[in-house]
């Protein structure tokens, strides 16, 4: 990623920062409207503290963007719990269209060309992390033991 996408990431972000409470509801709800069949996932969660992580989650990112390699553990952490979460590799798609849209509403002015593709690479690099992880969870939860 350039140093240009970075600053991008870490400019727009300081932005969403304010109303970031907000911008989690508007995230989760879009994203139950592009498939409501992602509310399942969340049916014993409190989505307060759900929002919460999600913001927690985007501030690590954000914060290690320049040094994104020391970030790849915890993401393929979070790959692999996704899993156990009932998370699949075709959900990821839809997060990033609802984490883009928000970005969009959040933004506004600020939600440039420039700003879209900084945050398309940055979320295809955090998820391509998680999924590979997730992939390779499954894989060993099917895998038969040798004997």
């Amino acid at each position: 990623m350039s140093p240009e996408a970075r600053e991008f990431l870490k400019t727009t972000w300081a932005k969403v920062i304010p109303i970031s409470d907000v911008a989690a509801g508007l995230f989760y709800e879009r994203l139950f409207a592009l498939d409501p069949s992602l509310q399942q996932l969340f049916k014993n969660a409190d989505m307060k503290e759900q929002r919460r992580k999600l913001v927690q989650a985007m501030n690590a990112v954000i914060n290690s963007v320049d040094d994104l390699p020391s970030l790849i553990p915890t993401l393929e952490t979070l790959g692999r719990n996704h899993v156990r979460y009932g998370v699949e590799d075709r959900h990821y798609g839809t997060v990033g269209s609802a984490l883009l849209w928000t970005l969009e509403q959040g933004l506004k002015e600020a939600w440039t060309p420039e700003a879209k593709s900084a945050w398309v690479a940055a979320y295809s690099t955090v998820s391509g992390v998680m999924r590979n992880a997730a992939a390779a969870s499954r894989e060993n939860a099917t895998a038969k033991p040798t004997q």
